[in-house]
């Protein structure tokens, strides 16, 4: 993805950028800043990080969790215990399996199967 441009985190557009204050967050999420830093202390896998002035910066991974929740809590209407045991119970999955659970990783193997793929369709030809 190139500079500027921007992701979608479940039909709501993400800017591309490295950190995002509390207040981008909530803006880009619909979600209150209170809120946010409530489902913070209830959900482990929120963690902003934060400046030395204690301000919160979060990441693309922490906005797209939120979106994730919202969606469990307000659409999919479960309590606060049902999201945290889906949510929790997707990483266990993702583990169980052998997967890996971070961006990152999906990334390099997604980039060795293409890799792959493309050797096989050279020794077709």
């Amino acid at each position: 993805m190139k500079r500027g441009e921007e992701e979608k985190g479940l039909g709501q557009s993400i800017p591309d950028k490295l950190y995002y204050k509390i207040g981008e967050v909530s803006k880009i999420t619909g979600v209150k800043t209170h809120v946010l830093r409530y489902w913070e202390s209830e959900f482990k896998e929120i963690k902003p990080y934060k400046s030395r002035s204690l301000q919160r910066l979060y990441r693309k991974k922490d906005i797209e969790i939120i979106f994730r929740i919202k969606k469990l809590l307000y659409e999919d209407l479960f309590t606060i215990s049902g999201a945290k045991r889906r949510i929790k119970g997707s990483t266990d999955n993702a583990k169980q399996m052998g997967l890996p659970v971070n961006e990152e990783a999906y990334k390099r193997i997604l980039m060795e199967i293409k890799k792959g793929l493309k050797e096989i369709t050279r020794s077709l030809e």
